[in-house]
């Protein structure tokens, strides 16, 4: 596990299966996913922990993050398998909590479950129901 942005957080798990572009997936507004061959589609990441492999995409897609937190519409944190510049960088810009998981770790997390992050812990990510 790696710590990228720290932050304290409890919430709910969103989970999918396949990468995020923020840029072209994401309504800035509301923060719900609009492309249609997502298996989020349709749902909303907003004030939920938001597990996922990876971000793809352009650079534009942190400033799409940063637009989706100005609108209240982001996710609490987010948790992912690969670090990618754009993800990164984006929750950085605006202070989302951030931690890198293994594929092992990544195929315990089911959307619905309660968790708390404190990346200050020796171990994060604790499983609260």
């Amino acid at each position: 596990m790696k710590i990228l942005v720290q932050g304290k957080v409890q919430g709910i798990v969103l989970k999918s299966n396949d990468p995020i572009n923020f840029l072209g997936t994401v309504d800035k507004k509301t923060g719900i996913i609009s492309d249609e061959s997502h298996d989020l589609f349709e749902k909303s990441i907003k004030d939920c922990i938001l597990v996922f492999p990876s971000g793809v995409g352009s650079s534009v897609g942190a400033y799409t993050i940063y637009s989706i937190k100005s609108n209240n519409a982001a996710p609490l944190a987010m948790i992912c398998t690969k670090a990618d510049l754009t993800v990164a960088t984006g929750c950085a810009l605006v202070n989302i909590p951030l931690v890198i998981i293994s594929d092992e770790e990544f195929s315990s997390f089911q959307s619905g479950q309660k968790i708390s992050l404190d990346t200050k812990l020796s171990n994060p990510i604790t499983f609260l129901e």
